[in-house]
């Protein structure tokens, strides 16, 4: 295997040493997308082998307490760990060849994008050379917005000019404690909200909140 390492930052290993599902598989993942290809799996023998005598030891265990039986699953284990770190090496090689043909390595970046974030026509991903159609799109798209997002603006400030800001709101509904945003009535319960600021038997003050005229005791 060459000392270079390649995919060092976007790989993650899946290896299993010990049991009946030991093996090895590495997951590859696109720079751009994050989309994730895996290497095909392959068996590690040894370990595999150690994961059955360990369950036929342990079943000898229970019926012998035979400490030797100890000592054979120990011994299976210390083989398969002896070339385990060799065969991953091996087949981590094996998976970044593969994995070349998934992945394409951005000469400006450097980083690794799948096939759907590659610009072929440029050599390049698609962070460091953008669809020109797609963002060509995607700056039309743009511009509406700006423009309809100014134009609700200039709306709003010529509504602006005939709202009273001095009036108070309830936001939320003093009964039921639903959100209002600023209705005459609550949508949840039908509470009144929007109160007059004068009585409407007597024309006295009414406070802010207040539920009955405090000059003639009338419901406000």
């Amino acid at each position: 295997m060459s000392n270079e390492i390649h995919f060092s930052n976007n790989h993650r290993d899946l290896c299993v040493e010990h049991g009946t599902g030991a093996g090895f598989q590495f997951e590859f993942s696109c720079g751009r997308c994050y989309d994730t290809w895996r290497s095909p799996f392959e068996p590690f023998r040894a370990g595999q082998v150690a994961g059955w005598v360990s369950k036929g030891v342990g079943a000898a265990w229970s019926m012998f307490g035979n400490g030797a039986t100890r000592g054979v699953s120990a011994a299976a284990d210390g083989v398969a760990g002896a070339s385990f770190g060799n065969q991953k090496d091996a087949a981590f090689s094996r998976a970044i060849e593969n994995a070349e043909g998934h992945f394409n390595r951005c000469p400006r970046c450097t980083g690794y994008a799948c096939g759907r974030c590659w610009n072929a026509g440029q050599g390049l991903c698609l962070t460091c050379s953008p669809d020109t159609a797609a963002e060509a799109q995607a700056a039309q798209r743009r511009g509406l917005n700006d423009m309809v997002t100014q134009r609700a603006y200039d709306a709003g400030q010529r509504d602006g000019a005939t709202y009273d800001a001095s009036a108070r709101h309830q936001l939320v509904c003093p009964q039921c404690q639903t959100e209002t945003r600023g209705g005459a009535f609550c949508h949840g319960c039908g509470h009144r909200l929007a109160q007059s600021t004068a009585c409407g038997s007597c024309n006295g003050d009414l406070p802010a909140g207040a539920a009955f005229c405090p000059t003639c005791g009338t419901r406000a």
